[in-house]
């Protein structure tokens, strides 16, 4: 996986939406909820915010570095 992990299917499921519908509500493709979401593409700043937008939550309550990422 890449440098960053996400919370977005927890998030999804909590709130018992699937991929199409968290897509259809910020505007994006099923196809990129997907890919954001297994960690095989990381999201714009617009959809980022978008996403937390639409759960009310921080971005950084979504998204984490993983740890072993250095600077």
């Amino acid at each position: 996986m890449g440098e960053l992990t996400n919370v977005i299917a927890v998030l999804r499921a909590e709130r018992q939406l699937s991929q199409q519908e968290l897509a259809d509500a910020i505007g994006v493709s099923r196809k990129t909820i997907s890919t954001v979401e297994t960690g095989r593409f990381n999201p714009s700043v617009i959809i980022a915010l978008k996403l937390a937008q639409y759960f009310n939550v921080s971005v950084e309550q979504i998204f984490m570095l993983n740890k072993d990422v250095s600077f």
